[in-house]
């Protein structure tokens, strides 16, 4: 592969030496991802991705740094990045250690105890290849009914993957938010938690990678944990020390996960229909 030349510039001006391995790593379905040894320096990762949109990889560098200076987890450090490229801390893995899922727990609870008075992120970011809306706004309810379930219906229904009725019953659940959802803080989520998207490193401590971070519920975070497959319950035992969840919880976890399988709807096609109709009819 050839490396891109902003991320052999840097190599070269951080005393690394020469880059003398690559290697390809299994990544996601968006992009190409390598490990890259040098002469001198750290291994390092290398993202890219020619077709990628732009400011995608910038925006992962500021979800990262935020996630950073929260604490709580290990975020790997960006070293630079470009249009279509991205080069940051590898992080080994290893085996998780017994104490792994309830160090997640108490991690996950220590970024989400970093909150703002708004919703929102400085700047629109991307979870996977689909831009993510992130007007600053004052109320949590409408930035969810507007700038997550509503854009991502509208974009389902520009592509002809939702039906008028089933449009109708997603807006009529984002209307009646404030019936099913309670109002709680505006807190840094990592916002695009599922297990793919966690590393056991070294010491078999879990770190966090490919966030779409901004200032959120945290109920929906916890919630898109369960939506792949489900955390150890040790996790959230040690969350719930630290930050108790309102009770009723599990009746909004559809609700939080119809954002996540609009945005499945929206890149993978009607594979997710099915279960986007069942949370519309169940609320709708």
């Amino acid at each position: 592969m050839n490396i891109p030349q902003g991320a052999l510039q840097y190599i070269s001006t951080s005393d690394w030496g020469s880059v003398v391995a690559v290697e390809s790593l299994q990544g996601g379905s968006i992009n190409s991802v390598y490990l890259l040894e040098t002469d001198f320096g750290p291994p390092s990762l290398l993202k890219t991705n020619s077709k990628c949109p732009k400011h995608m990889f910038a925006r992962e560098s500021d979800g990262l740094y935020a996630l950073a200076l929260a604490g709580g987890l290990r975020i790997p450090e960006v070293y630079k990045y470009g249009d279509d490229w991205l080069l940051m801390e590898y992080i080994p893995h290893s085996n998780p250690a017994s104490n792994y899922w309830s160090t997640l727990g108490e991690g996950l609870a220590q970024i989400h105890l970093t909150v703002e008075d708004r919703f929102g992120f400085p700047e629109d970011n991307f979870i996977g290849n689909t831009i993510q809306l992130n007007s600053w706004t004052e109320d949590g309810h409408v930035f969810f009914a507007e700038h997550r379930l509503r854009f991502q219906g509208d974009m389902a229904r520009g592509k002809g993957l939702l039906h008028e009725e089933d449009g109708k019953l997603l807006d009529r659940i984002a209307y009646r938010l404030t019936d099913f959802v309670p109002s709680q803080p505006a807190s840094l989520i990592h916002g695009d938690l599922w297990s793919g998207n966690i590393i056991s490193g070294p010491g078999g401590m879990p770190a966090l990678v490919d966030p779409a971070a901004h200032f959120g519920w945290a109920e929906a975070e916890l919630a898109m944990t369960s939506l792949f497959g489900q955390f150890d319950s040790e996790a959230y035992i040690a969350y719930e020390r630290i930050r108790p969840l309102v009770p009723g919880y599990r009746d909004r976890i559809d609700i939080y996960n119809l954002y996540h399988l609009l945005n499945h709807l929206n890149i993978f096609g009607k594979t997710y229909l099915s279960r986007v109709q069942t949370i519309l009819r169940k609320y709708g």
